[in-house]
């Protein structure tokens, strides 16, 4: 499947810069996958059989919500685009429900970088550009966001 920027490039442009929504999208399975090991390994520690049974049936049912949210997680990582070219920034998400943005880089005014603390260890956050007039779009949870907006600035 091709990349969404590769169908609607224009004659004479080009990608400068791609990013894509930061891997902290994980972070919920993640969690759970360790709780669910967690709770398999004390099952193997527990020596009365109805605790036994208890923790093989909730590391299970946490395993199920851990899959959930992986699949969950790659599926956003995986349909969501946000590019920079030499004419526009082009942010998409969706597969089959579709939303794009796009915006001419001579009618960006400015970008705004919000970080947390946590988003500024780990390089992700949201970034809002605003367009000439009325154009004011976030894009949010995305990986290394300074080099997005410099991306955006840088002409």
């Amino acid at each position: 499947m091709a990349r969404y920027i590769d169908e609607i490039l224009q004659p004479g442009e080009r990608v400068l810069y791609s990013t894509n929504a930061h891997w902290i999208f994980h972070l919920p399975a993640i969690v759970a996958w360790i709780v669910a090991l967690v709770l398999f390994l004390l099952s193997r520690q527990v020596t009365a059989d109805g605790l036994v049974l208890l923790c093989l049936v909730a590391a299970g049912l946490v395993a199920l919500a851990a899959l959930y949210w992986t699949f969950k997680g790659w599926f956003h990582r995986f349909t969501t685009e946000t590019d920079v070219t030499n004419l526009r920034v082009v942010h998409k998400t969706g597969f089959i429900k579709r939303r794009t943005f796009e915006m001419a880089l001579d009618k960006v005014e400015s970008v705004d970088v919000n970080q947390t603390i946590l988003g500024r260890i780990l390089n992700y956050g949201d970034v809002t550009i605003n367009g000439v007039g009325e154009g004011r779009e976030t894009i949010r949870t995305i990986a290394s966001p300074l080099a997005f907006r410099s991306s955006i600035t840088t002409r």
